[in-house]
């Protein structure tokens, strides 16, 4: 009865300002902040180039194909010849192209090359008489692999394997970051309209009583001095009025702000008050959240990157090597059809040695300062496991406390009715005085907004709960964002 009440006054309230006025469910609301919020456009941003980030590293190392060309080049200088005391002249054409293709190895940080270069020059000589004309032709096949070191390629492509993965948690983290502020300015929202339906209530019971003395004392039932009282009763519960409506209009400029609305527009809030009593196994809802908590994931990833860091501490000053070897074809000759005539063949292969010899323990102190971190961030996941563990403990606790807090709350609002038609009716007969008839009015306000409280209260614990676990146990499903879970 008092719940189809509330529902009543609710849209009689709403239909009161005016047509255009929007009218917002949680679920509505969650859809307007997500679409609105900086907090969050910005993360997607960082998700986005953390995405671009990886593509661009995966797409290096493919085959990279290069072409360089040189058209024309021409140059003429003057030299003098010490050994003949005479000047001469030089001048020069030539025109070049080069064709690479590199191919990385990602499991072994090595490269493999195939360099193909042409090139022609005309040279003559005005002092000699000379000139001669070359056309190259250069195809060599390359390989660098180095030793006894870490893989470079790969431990940079599982680093932005990790940053995306951690974008990605953090976008979600936002996400619900939003939803929990959301839900606690939506409620806060529906709580300051109850209290102003509350006070206009109270308003109405006080208007009554005045109305009902005032004949009294017109009369002569009764003392002029119930009259005082009674306009001071109303006069109290009219600021009342007032400073309910004020804190529900600075609620709903806050709650518009926070979704990104004009603060123009006008709105009100449709909460779902049902409230359904859940049943929670605290070891299971514990499980959930440790296997879930994205900020677990996260420190999982920091203690990952802190093992990177101990592998390049290492690597400083480190004994390495490579092996580096070339096998080509090079063809030469005045005119192009005679080029290959005589092919060169040649080969290079060596091994090239970096010993380190001393470095007054630079290594040893970087590789130790590396380990420290590493064990410190083991020391701050294990107490955020001990931290999640506690606050979902302490909410499985709460939840059958705020069960029984709306049944009382509920009951309480009943008495307070009953006993103030009571001595509503007393009031009347000119048996009970206005002080007295107004302690009995500000029980039944105080029962009705602590109702109201319990409900919000009770809300606001589910979702932390759902927060806490990642696990909705309205649908008994996972709560872990779609954007997590790639």
């Amino acid at each position: 009865m008092y719940r189809h009440a509330l529902f009543v006054s609710f849209f009689l309230l709403c239909g009161s300002i005016c047509f255009a006025q929007q009218v917002l469910t949680l679920d509505k609301a969650l859809s307007i902040a997500f679409q609105n919020s900086p907090a969050l456009i910005q993360s997607k941003l960082s998700l986005q180039q953390n995405e671009l980030n990886l593509q661009a590293q995966q797409a290096s190392l493919k085959s990279q194909f290069s072409l360089d060309v040189s058209p024309f080049n021409y140059s003429r200088s003057s030299q003098y010849d010490s050994y003949n005391s005479k000047w001469f002249d030089s001048k020069t054409m030539s025109s070049s192209a080069s064709l690479g293709i590199v191919q990385p190895i990602k499991w072994t940080d090595g490269t493999v090359s195939l360099v193909n270069d042409v090139s022609w020059q005309d040279a003559s000589n005005r002092s000699s008489g000379g000139k001669s004309t070359a056309f190259n032709h250069n195809i060599s096949l390359r390989i660098e692999q180095p030793i006894f070191t870490y893989n470079r390629t790969k431990m940079q492509l599982k680093e932005l394997e990790l940053s995306l993965e951690n974008a990605r948690l953090s976008y979600a983290m936002q996400q619900l970051n939003i939803e929990k502020n959301v839900t606690d300015n939506f409620y806060s929202v529906y709580q300051r309209f109850k209290d102003l339906s509350i006070a206009r209530d109270e308003y109405a019971n006080q208007k009554q009583n005045y109305d009902i003395i005032k004949n009294k004392v017109e009369a002569g039932l009764v003392a002029r001095e119930e009259l005082f009282q009674a306009e001071v009763n109303l006069a109290t519960s009219e600021s009342s009025v007032y400073t309910a409506e004020i804190s529900y209009e600075n609620a709903k400029d806050n709650f518009k702000l926070l979704l990104g609305v004009s603060l123009d527009e006008d709105i009100a809030v449709l909460p779902n008050t049902e409230v359904e009593s859940i049943t929670v196994n605290t070891e299971e809802a514990v499980k959930h959240g440790l296997d879930q908590r994205m900020e677990l994931r996260q420190k999982q990833i920091t203690l990952e990157r802190d093992v990177f860091s101990i592998i390049r501490a290492k690597a400083e000053n480190e004994f390495k090597g490579n092996i580096s070897a070339r096998v080509g074809l090079n063809a030469l000759g005045d005119k192009v059809g005679n080029m290959y005539d005589n092919p060169t063949d040649n080969e290079q292969i060596g091994v090239s040695l970096t010993i380190p010899i001393f470095d007054w323990g630079a290594k040893k102190a970087r590789v130790q300062s590396s380990k420290l971190a590493m064990e410190s961030d083991e020391v701050d996941m294990s107490e955020q496991k001990k931290e999640i563990t506690i606050n979902i403990r302490q909410i499985c606790r709460n939840l059958p406390t705020l069960i029984n807090q709306i049944n009382i709350k509920k009951k309480s609002i009943e008495n307070a009715e009953r006993t103030y038609e009571i001595n509503l009716e007393k009031y009347r007969n000119g048996n009970l005085t206005g002080m007295e008839l107004q302690q009995y009015q500000t029980q039944l306000t105080s029962a009705k907004q602590e109702y109201t409280n319990a409900i919000i209260s009770y809300k606001l614990e589910l979702l932390n709960l759902k927060v806490q676990t990642l696990w909705d146990y309205t649908t008994n499903k996972s709560y872990l964002p779609l954007e997590a879970k790639k």
